[in-house]
């Protein structure tokens, strides 16, 4: 089992974007970075603006983006932005840099969203970060994000499974990892790490009719049903494969005190679609006592908290998508050091005003057309 030897929460914005940048600045051998969507806005031009100063000075760049989020993100862009973004990505590609749309290999998996959703910057410093977080503004001034700085042997595991999400590693950099790496001895945080790319287990057809088993899944099914006194989630919007929500629903059956947290329908102005699909669950969730919190700011974080003593945390949402079509991580741990930052943080969500609690009752009172839709669409959840 992987193990850290330095560990820090960034649930704060603006601690981890500044955490980020340093780690860019303080390089010098390489630096990896891999992410849903880069937004040309503030955030994406001063990320951009970093690494073309760190391979200015002999820093080997690779940066990994998901072509189908990159599409997803082009929506929140205007044209000239959008032009803009591509003419500097070409220019760090021309000066040397690798910058990867991952697309998978199938015709039927690029067409209907396949990808990687997998967020990791690792640098020669000998640290990663890791988490929810995309270079957007929406991720550091408006959604919930939960991302962790590490240091020791976990860095190397991270890296190493670059290539498992779309991307490419040179092997002289884990070796400079194992070398910088310090005393395996002071790294006493163990911690699990839980990665798929379904991508690269399923045949011609893709996600379609695809029963494999997803490593993640599984692993998120197993807390679910080892919660005895609480079972706590933040998610994006709460919309996961069905053997999933039986899992849940499953918790509260047996007494388990069961909070979702996730995004209010106007966190996401572009479409409600995704809204819709999680809202098409809230009777059978709400019938066996699961307390439902939308956020109308929007919980981009990715947290399962199991009795208050298991943690874990990551880029798994729990939709449909997270299981068949695009490469999820998470870290886990029962270690007091990334356990009780969990809990502080959903305490603060209990109490967050923007936080809106779903009700019975609240939820038959949501206008006549959106109950409609919600009736209309739910049924084809997976698409959404």
């Amino acid at each position: 089992m992987p193990a850290a030897s330095f560990f820090l929460p960034l649930w704060d914005r603006a601690a981890e974007w500044h955490r980020r940048l340093a780690m860019i600045r303080d390089a010098r051998q390489f630096i990896y970075l891999s992410t849903f969507y880069i937004e040309w806005d503030a955030y994406g031009q001063t990320l951009l603006d970093a690494l073309d100063d760190a391979q200015g000075r002999g820093v080997q760049v690779n940066l990994l983006v998901d072509g189908y989020g990159q599409i997803l993100g082009g929506v929140l862009m205007t044209a000239p932005q959008r032009r803009e973004l591509a003419r500097r990505l070409a220019g760090l590609r021309a000066g040397g840099g690798i910058v990867t749309f991952y697309r998978p290999r199938g015709l039927v998996q690029r067409s209907i969203g396949g990808g990687q959703h997998v967020k990791i910057q690792v640098a020669d410093t000998c640290e990663a970060i890791f988490g929810s977080s995309n270079i957007t503004r929406t991720s550091f001034e408006d959604w919930n994000e939960y991302c962790v700085a590490l240091r020791g042997p976990i860095v190397r595991t991270l890296l190493a499974g670059f290539p498992d999400i779309g991307g490419p590693l040179r092997p002289e950099h884990l070796e400079a990892l194992e070398a910088l790496g310090g005393d395996p001895a002071e790294a006493d945080h163990l911690l699990d790490y839980w990665v798929c790319n379904p991508n690269l287990l399923q045949g011609r057809l893709g996600p379609l009719g695809w029963r494999g088993e997803n490593e993640v899944t599984e692993r998120m099914i197993a807390m679910c049903d080892a919660a005895r006194t609480s079972l706590a989630i933040t998610a994006f919007y709460f919309k996961p494969v069905p053997r999933l929500m039986a899992a849940v629903v499953r918790a509260a059956g047996r007494g388990v005190r069961v909070e979702v947290f996730h995004s209010h329908r106007a966190a996401l102005p572009t479409t409600a679609l995704a809204w819709i699909a999680a809202a098409a669950n809230y009777g059978p969730l709400l019938r066996a006592g699961v307390v439902i919190r939308e956020n109308r700011r929007g919980e981009h974080s990715k947290i399962v908290l199991v009795d208050e003593a298991w943690v874990a945390f990551g880029s798994y949402n729990f939709e449909d998508a997270a299981h068949d079509r695009l490469a999820e991580a998470m870290l886990a741990s029962r270690d007091p050091r990334a356990v009780m930052p969990a809990r502080a943080i959903l305490d603060e969500l209990r109490g967050a005003p923007e936080n809106v609690l779903v009700t019975p009752e609240s939820f038959a009172a949501l206008p006549l057309g959106l109950r409609l839709r919600i009736a209309a669409l739910g049924p084809f959840k997976w698409w959404m």
